[in-house]
């Protein structure tokens, strides 16, 4: 079995965060690989990494990183790949905004596809979705979970109108 998505985190201190990428992916069976690559520390095998890729059967590429986070971009500048960005508040970050805005604000022709802070298993839904449309049983998969997501809420509802200790709710 090949990856068809590829996990990047900028140190295994994000893996806390990606794991939810890794948990989706596994739930709706995408073969996936995970692994560390700073663009600081290693800029030679992110490099690397990023031009060989799509070489390798890799269709998507969710890259999570703190701090200054240029870790997606700097893939998304050398992949012709989809890149899905995961910021992620790190022990040297600021509230998180520096990794979600180095990330978001991306040059003209580099996009980064950006999700929220520590969105990681947002960063997994868009790629299940991505591969979605080129693969007939993945998506129908996938809508059988966007409808599954519309019956927890139907539940909650119907929860919710069981509740009776409010003397003004009707």
């Amino acid at each position: 079995m090949k990856p068809l998505v590829s996990i990047i985190m900028g140190s295994t201190s994000d893996m806390k965060v990606m794991e939810q990428a890794a948990a989706f992916l596994e739930e709706m069976e995408i073969p996936f690989e995970i692994n560390a690559l700073s663009a600081h520390r290693v800029p030679d095998m992110v490099a690397d990494f990023a031009h060989e890729a799509h070489k390798r059967g890799i269709k998507v590429i969710i890259a999570g990183a703190g701090g200054a986070a240029h870790l997606p971009g700097v893939i998304a500048a050398s992949t012709p790949l989809p890149v899905i960005g995961v910021p992620i508040k790190s022990s040297n970050s600021i509230d998180g905004w520096d990794s979600i805005l180095s990330i978001l604000q991306m040059p003209s022709g580099i996009p980064v596809a950006t999700m929220a802070l520590d969105g990681a298993k947002n960063a997994a839904i868009l790629a299940v979705q991505i591969l979605a449309g080129s693969d007939a049983a993945l998506f129908a998969k996938f809508e059988k979970f966007k409808a599954d997501l519309a019956k927890k809420i139907a539940k909650a509802n119907e929860d919710l109108a069981r509740i009776k200790n409010f003397k003004y709710k009707v």
